[in-house]
C-alpha cells in the first residue's frame, strides 16, 4: 500500500486507536483489581485481627466470640470437610489474596457467597460473609471497552466506504484520456462531499461524451447533408451557361451557405448545456423559413393552421420544422404535407406506412445503417429531439386513418 495514500493513513491510524485503547483497557482493568483489593483488605482486616487475637490469647473460640461475630453478619466454619469443599472447590473463584509474613489472606467467592479464609501455620480459618457481595466493576470495563472496540471498527469501516469512491474515481479518471466515459460505478445518492465529488465527475465524464457524440454526429451531418447540392452543382457546372443555369448555381451555393450557418447552429445545441434565446414569433414566419431552406414549392406543403405566437429560438425551431417538413415528404405516398395547429402544438400530417419501430428508437442517430432498416430518418428526428428539447416541446407520434401524425406538443412549465 502507497504510504502516502489516505487509506494507509487511516488504516494506520485505526489500528493506533485500537492498540491505545487495548492499553487503557489493561491499566483500567489493573487499577480496579487493586482496588478491589485494597477495598476487601480494609473490609476484612478488623475481623481477621479479632479472630487472631481471641485464638493466639484464649486459645479457643467461646459463646461470646461467636455472637461477636454474627453481631457483624459473619459466620464461623469450624468444620475441616466444609473448609476443604470451600477452599479447594474448582468454581472458587479468589477476589484478592495476600501474604503477611507467615499468614496467608484470602477473599473467596462461591456460589454467590462471599468467605474469608486465614491460614497462619497449622491454623485454618473460614468465616462466611453474609453481608452484600462487594459489587466488581470489572464487568462495567469490560462493556465499555466491547463498546468501544465496536465503535472504532464501525467508524473505521463506515470511512472506508464513504472513501471507496475516491480510489474507484482514481482508476476512473485516468482512462478519461483514452475517452472511456463510462462512471456508472459511481452511481450514489449520499451527500457527503466524496460522493457528490463522485456524482460531479461523473456529470463531468458524460458532458464529454455528449460532447464527443455532438462532434461526431456534426461531422456526419455535414457529409450526409451537403452531398446533394454538391452532387447538384457539380451537375450544372456541366451543362450549358445562361442565365437560368446561373440561377440554379447561384441557389445551390446560398443552399450550401445556409447549411454551414445551420450546422453551427445545431452544434452549438447539442454540444453546449447553457439556455438558448427565445422570443415570439408567428407560425406562418417559422413554416415559411423552413420552407425556404429546404427550397421547397409552395405545393408540397398544404398550411391548415392558425398564425399563433410561439415562444422560441427562430433559427433552432425552424432548422427542426425544416427536417420534420422534409421527412414528411420525404416518407409520404402523395408527396405532401399537412401542418396544423392546435394552440401552440404543431402538427404534421402525411400518408403513409406506420413506423415500424417506437419514436424513441429513430432519435439515435443513423439508426438505419445500425440496424438495416429501410423506413429510417437518418439525423433528422435526433436534430429534431434536441432541438424541441431545448424550446420546451416534445415530439409525439400517432398512426390513424394510414397517416402518420408528428405532434410538436409545447410541455406545460
Amino acid at each position: 500500500m502507497n504510504r502516502e495514500s489516505i487509506f494507509f493513513t487511516i488504516t494506520i491510524s485505526f489500528f493506533i486507536s485500537i492498540l491505545l485503547v487495548i492499553v487503557s483497557f489493561g491499566i483500567l482493568m489493573i487499577g480496579n483489581q487493586k482496588r478491589v483489593e485494597h477495598y476487601l483488605f480494609e473490609k476484612y482486616r478488623p475481623v481477621s485481627q479479632m479472630i487472631f487475637r481471641h485464638h493466639f490469647r484464649n486459645g479457643s473460640f467461646d459463646e461470646r466470640f461467636y455472637e461477636s461475630l454474627k453481631s457483624l453478619n459473619f459466620n464461623m466454619i469450624s468444620e475441616m470437610p466444609s473448609i476443604n469443599g470451600v477452599t479447594y472447590n474448582p468454581k472458587t473463584k479468589i477476589l484478592a489474596q495476600r501474604r503477611y509474613k507467615d499468614i496467608l489472606f484470602r477473599v473467596l467467592q462461591l456460589n454467590n457467597k462471599q468467605y474469608l479464609y486465614l491460614k497462619k501455620r497449622n491454623n485454618t480459618f473460614l468465616i462466611e460473609d453474609k453481608n452484600d457481595l462487594t459489587v466488581d466493576s470489572k464487568i462495567y470495563i469490560i462493556l465499555g471497552f466491547a463498546i468501544i472496540l465496536i465503535t472504532l471498527i464501525l467508524s473505521f469501516l463506515v470511512t472506508l466506504r464513504k472513501l471507496m469512491p475516491i480510489k474507484i474515481l482514481k482508476d476512473k479518471v485516468s482512462t478519461l484520456g483514452e475517452e472511456n466515459f463510462d462512471f456508472e460505478c459511481c452511481d450514489t445518492n449520499r451527500k457527503d462531499e466524496v460522493s457528490l465529488l463522485a456524482n460531479e465527475f461523473k456529470l463531468s465524464a458524460k458532458k464529454l461524451k455528449k460532447l464527443k457524440e455532438a462532434r461526431n454526429v456534426f461531422i456526419r451531418n455535414i457529409m450526409h447533408e451537403l452531398k446533394t447540392p454538391i452532387t447538384k452543382g457539380k451537375f450544372l457546372t456541366e451543362l450549358e451557361r445562361n442565365e437560368e443555369n446561373y440561377e440554379k448555381l447561384k441557389e445551390v451555393f446560398n443552399r450550401l451557405e445556409s447549411l454551414i450557418n445551420e450546422f453551427a447552429s445545431i452544434e452549438e445545441l447539442i454540444s453546449s448545456s447553457k439556455n438558448i434565446e427565445k422570443k415570439h414569433y408567428f407560425l406562418d414566419d417559422i413554416i415559411d423559413n423552413a420552407k425556404d431552406i429546404l427550397m421547397l414549392d409552395d405545393e408540397l406543403v398544404i398550411e391548415d393552421f392558425e398564425n399563433v405566437k410561439l415562444d422560441i429560438n427562430f433559427k433552432l425551431f425552424s432548422i427542426a420544422i425544416k427536417n420534420l417538413i422534409d421527412n414528411a415528404i420525404k416518407y409520404s405516398d402523395d408527396r405532401k404535407v399537412i401542418i396544423k395547429n392546435s394552440n401552440e402544438d404543431i402538427i404534421f400530417e402525411n400518408s403513409g406506412k406506420e413506423l415500424e419501430f417506437d419514436l424513441e428508437k429513430y432519435y439515435e442517430p443513423f439508426f438505419a445503417n445500425e440496424e438495416k432498416i429501410k423506413n429510417s430518418f437518418g439525423l433528422g428526428l435526433y436534430i429534431v429531439n434536441n432541438i424541441l428539447k431545448a424550446n420546451n416541446y416534445i415530439l409525439e407520434y400517432e398512426y390513424k386513418d394510414n397517416k402518420n401524425i408528428f405532434i410538436c406538443k409545447k410541455e406545460e412549465k
